[in-house]
């Protein structure tokens, strides 16, 4: 969304919630019967203190011109002072500004207090102790609501940021992506809860309760559940070791809140219980398979359509396979007749490359070593065309014992082609490190190579190929976290380290 639109959106928001306090703020109060509840509470105050209300200094007045003001500095902070803080632009000027800000909105609640709450002004011995407590109320209010709408400026600012790198860096980003988010509304919420009058038992209730399910439901997202899956073990395994976590850290928040508000445990403990053991655990458990049920049929889909593509392709481009080999066949052997053995040792060589293409690259899987064949029989064909060239170093070094190794064809091959394409020149030095090797069941697979900028008449510019953005697509379909692909690029070199477990 773009940063006008958004801030249109946040202006006649923050004005709708303004315009509807002040609306709330009068139908909520019936002068005759006197039926409005905070109407009523602030009215049956200053009569248990023996002092005399009055509906406009009291209360009309003092409320109208908190919301207002609160609104003003909203929008002062949302739009002009904190981003400017952000990026860092007259920093110490805008830090004073900001606490001047705080302080004169402290000032003014405080100050609004002595009238909306003037029945606290009878209960202290002293009347300086009651102000000093008005105005410690009227700073702390302040100071809430400028993190309130400092947090959510941060949210506004680097939520996007930190959604996508969870995107991009963590195997389940939407579950991260959720607790992100559940966390900060419940930090937003919480303050709310904080500066309303009655609403302590609901501030308690959201402080220790919502904490817990948002821990609940990430562990037993990302490690639990498939940690479980993993061993065999089904939902009542899953139900049981949940109950004895829920259990424990029931008890530990529970001892805590009874610490802080007292008499509160058993209420604490049976409430978390409850709530996390009949709705978070099954609810989290029903959610991890329906993802993970839509997750295998994305990802079956895409294979499929893969699948498709490249043999759209392929049958495309073909042309009839047994008028090619003939020819080979005849280039072959007019090359040997002419004593040519070097043109002769690249047409067999191609016939194997076309060879393996029409028969076994269709195939989900095959022998690594019929795929390093291929791949040896492509570096060969190059080393014909670049080895009158004493300035270019071509090094292969590849292990022999694969015979029994299973992968997807034509994997390795495009990195490869690659380092030919922008690694090898006739005018400059040029290399090509090739190494190939398996440990256990793990493919270790580098390619080191030079870099030279194409010309633009320069036909290699030109020449297309299956791409390593495409390469990367198929190793995230076929070897879904069973791969890592690590590529290094520098003016004069680039580097692929590729390692998939077979």
């Amino acid at each position: 969304m773009e940063i006008k639109n958004l801030q249109k959106i946040e202006f006649w928001v923050a004005t709708a919630i303004y315009l509807s306090a002040i609306f709330f703020m009068v139908i909520n109060v019936d002068r005759d019967s006197h039926s409005g509840m905070f109407y009523n509470y602030r009215i049956s105050a200053f009569r248990d203190a023996g002092v005399n209300f009055s509906y406009l200094a009291n209360y009309v007045l003092p409320k109208l011109f908190n919301s207002t003001l609160l609104y003003l500095v909203f929008l002062f902070l949302n739009f002009y002072l904190l981003p400017a803080m952000i990026k860092g632009t007259f920093l110490t000027f805008h830090t004073f500004l900001l606490i001047s800000i705080i302080c004169f909105y402290g000032l003014t609640t405080s100050i609004g207090y002595t009238y909306s709450q003037a029945f606290l002004l009878v209960e202290y011995n002293n009347i300086n102790e009651a102000y000093v407590h008005l105005f410690v109320k009227g700073y702390a209010y302040a100071i809430q609501m400028a993190l309130i709408i400092t947090l959510y400026v941060l949210t506004k600012t680097y939520g996007p940021r930190i959604i996508s790198y969870i995107d991009q860096k963590y195997q389940y980003p939407r579950v991260l992506q959720e607790c992100t988010v559940a966390s900060v509304v419940w930090l937003f919420v919480l303050f709310f809860l904080a500066t309303q009058a009655d609403k302590d038992d609901y501030a308690i209730a959201w402080t220790f309760l919502v904490p817990l399910g948002i821990l609940q439901y990430g562990y037993a997202y990302y490690r639990l559940i498939p940690h479980l899956k993993s061993m065999n073990i089904g939902f009542w395994g899953y139900v049981w070791r949940n109950f004895l976590a829920i259990a424990l850290i029931s008890g530990f928040i529970s001892m805590v809140a009874t610490i802080l508000y007292h008499d509160i445990w058993p209420v604490m403990f049976a409430f978390n219980m409850g709530i996390h053991c009949l709705i978070t655990t099954p609810f989290t458990w029903i959610i991890y398979h329906y993802r993970t049920k839509n997750r295998s049929e994305i990802n079956h889909l895409k294979t499929e359509l893969v699948k498709s593509d490249a043999s759209l392709s392929f049958l495309q481009s073909q042309i009839n396979p047994h008028f090619l080999f003939n020819a080979l066949n005849t280039l072959y052997g007019t090359a040997l007749q002419e004593n040519a053995e070097r043109t002769g040792e690249g047409i067999q060589k191609l016939g194997d490359m076309m060879r393996f293409m029409l028969h076994e690259n269709v195939q989900d899987k095959i022998s690594l070593t019929r795929d390093i064949d291929y791949l040896e029989n492509y570096i060969s064909l190059q080393k014909l065309r670049t080895s009158r060239s004493a300035d270019i170093a071509i090094d292969t070094q590849i292990d022999e014992q694969l015979s029994h190794f299973q992968i997807a064809p034509m994997l390795l091959i495009p990195f490869v082609e690659n380092a030919f394409k922008h690694g090898i020149s006739i005018q400059r030095p040029s290399y090509i490190k090739v190494s190939l090797q398996t440990k256990e069941n793990i493919l270790y697979f580098d390619v080191h190579n030079s870099i030279h900028i194409k010309s633009d008449n320069d036909p290699e510019k030109l020449k297309s190929g299956i791409g390593l953005i495409n390469v990367k697509q198929r190793l995230a379909l076929l070897y879904p976290n069973k791969h890592e692909l690590i590529i290094r690029e520098s003016a004069k070199e680039f580097f692929i380290h590729l390692t998939i477990q077979l």
